[in-house]
């Protein structure tokens, strides 16, 4: 597992367009919701465990479509690929919003021992979904940044 994490670090590192901060603001909510899963799993709320479990899907998947996004506009600058690099972060912050509000609930209502993590859950959930938020202003832009 380790390898792996350390892979993904050194690719978010490299010197290449893509995957970048926005994989790592969809990356940190895919982190969140596993954070959500554990939480759920002691706490045994199949419901949030479901749920959880979709949004740490989807919000790997985002990462990807991310790194997509954004190394195609690099390369054809187009109108459609800028709307890309706008609307998968925007999609971001919607599924790390979700995460947040799983954890919170768990936080309030969950099992004890697992507070502490679904505290965490709830903070990695904002700041993915805030990080995500800004890339997206940003990205509307004028363009001179991207």
């Amino acid at each position: 597992m380790t390898s792996s994490f350390t892979e993904l670090l050194d690719r978010i590192g490299a010197r290449t367009p893509a995957p970048a901060s926005g994989a790592a603001a969809a990356y940190t909510g895919a982190l969140a919701a596993a954070l959500v899963e554990l939480a759920a799993r002691f706490s045994e709320d199949d419901e949030a465990l479901a749920r959880a479990l979709e949004l740490r899907a989807q919000l790997l998947e985002l990462a990807d479509d991310d790194a997509a996004a954004y190394a195609d506009f690099m390369l054809t600058r187009s109108d459609e690929d800028r709307s890309r690099t706008i609307e998968v972060p925007l999609a971001v912050a919607a599924a790390a919003e979700q995460v947040s509000v799983l954890a919170e609930r768990l936080a309030e209502h969950g099992r004890g021992s697992v507070r502490g993590d679904a505290l965490v859950a709830v903070e990695l959930a904002r700041a993915a979904g805030r990080s995500a938020s800004l890339l997206a202003e940003l990205n509307r832009g004028d363009g001179s940044r991207l």
